[in-house]
């Protein structure tokens, strides 16, 4: 087994070569993309080994998270073709002054180096992270959870294909092989070899990259998604919301883990909501919604809680600014929802919440680099700094001061 240290000294060295030009990256990735198609028997019969160990030992829903079909690798190839056909950023001036004695001065947008990325049991994260990393000049070291390191490698084989067809060093895109908390640990202290750290899955996870790394590190993930209905909601507008936003995939970030209800509506609303959910899932309500709809009672812990299942805690509320007090209190700040035909309503709750994607009458699952146009994502940023939201191409450069000058002395 190849050790992290090795592999990070590998991915360093690769940083030292002189930058692709944007027709090259293009070509290896449309490379990556078809190196994935003709290898989907050996990435599926891998993926199959992965499900079979963890079924049983995870929930149903993670395991949707973990399996592949063929139609779901055709997905991650198109995924990669869609980053080949986006603008090349590499190089780009997102500045320029003009000093007074004739120096120009351009702000201009670079890799950041090495990005690792330590993910959890979703192998498509593998190609998407690849991919996205290639494109914007970085070298990337994948560390995935042991739950899909079979299927990661067999993807990272079959992009590292692609890249050696057409003449490009494979050492761009690295697989760690340590699967234990050691590695993690390697890759959050690697001073001088990591250039930038992203944490990609539950909390725990992204709450031991934050306290622990000393590499710069970029806060992503956890969702407790939010959706208020508010007194002037369109009732079935709402509920077709509520449902995309619970039941469609309750297994990622963007899905809403929160329901607030209006009390004017209440008396309407939830029984309609009962009887959409019934036998799909488990609501979860206050006293209050307990009075109007037979359902579980609340705990102190439901509302902070990331379910990713066919779970939804659902809450009475008096107002908007009731609504956002709490959301205020509770959110991780990932993508929250108001439904409502008020407008007064509606713009005070985007101006007041402070979430990285604020949605009037639309599901928080719109959240999503493809959705937003960026291609596929590196992640959802919850913080402020550098990065907020998807992380697509532009957010993983950095930037430096080129200053053109014809002898000028200070």
């Amino acid at each position: 087994m190849i050790t992290t240290y090795e592999i990070l000294q590998r991915a360093k060295a690769v940083t030292k070569n002189a930058p692709l030009k944007a027709e090259v990256k293009n070509n290896a990735l449309k490379a990556m993309a078809k190196s994935l198609i003709d290898n989907k028997d050996l990435i599926l019969e891998a993926n199959k080994l992965d499900v079979e160990k963890a079924r049983g030992t995870v929930s149903d829903v993670m395991i949707d998270r973990l399996m592949l079909d063929s139609k779901r690798i055709d997905s991650m190839a198109n995924g990669i073709l869609e980053v080949a056909n986006l603008p090349d950023n590499v190089g780009a001036v997102l500045e320029r002054t003009m000093h007074k004695n004739g120096l120009v001065i351009e702000k201009t947008a670079i890799p950041f180096g090495v990005v690792a990325i330590i993910y959890e049991s979703r192998p498509n994260v593998t190609s998407d992270a690849a991919a996205l990393s290639f494109k914007s000049g970085n070298v990337c070291v994948l560390r995935g959870g042991k739950e899909a390191f079979l299927s990661a490698n067999a993807i990272v084989k079959a992009l590292k294909n692609g890249l050696s067809s057409v003449g490009v060093d494979e050492n761009y895109i690295n697989l760690i092989e340590d699967t234990t908390r050691q590695s993690a640990n390697e890759l959050m202290t690697a001073v001088g070899l990591v250039d930038l750290l992203i944490p990609r899955g539950g909390k725990g996870l992204i709450k031991a990259c934050t306290e622990n790394a000393k590499v710069p590190c970029i806060e992503t993930g956890t969702g407790i998604c939010h959706i208020y209905i508010d007194e002037y909601a369109d009732l079935n507008k709402a509920l077709e919301i509520v449902n995309n936003a619970k039941l469609s995939r309750p297994s990622v970030c963007n899905a809403a883990e929160v329901c607030l209800v209006n009390k004017k509506i209440a008396n309407e609303f939830l029984p309609m909501l009962k009887e959409s959910f019934d036998g799909k899932a488990q609501i979860i309500g206050d006293s209050g919604v307990c009075e109007i709809i037979d359902v579980t009672i609340a705990d102190e812990d439901s509302f902070d809680t990331e379910f990713l299942d066919y779970k939804m805690a659902v809450k009475l509320v008096e107002n908007v600014s009731q609504a956002v007090a709490h959301i205020q209190e509770h959110s991780t700040h990932h993508s929250e929802s108001i439904v409502t035909e008020n407008e007064q309503n509606a713009n005070y709750f985007v101006s007041c919440v402070d979430s990285a994607a604020v949605y009037i009458n639309a599901s928080t699952r719109f959240t999503d680099g493809g959705e937003f146009g960026l291609g596929c994502e590196m992640g959802i940023s919850t913080q402020k700094l550098h990065a907020r939201g998807p992380m697509g191409l532009k957010e993983l450069n950095t930037y430096k001061y080129i200053i053109k000058g014809d002898g000028q002395v200070r």
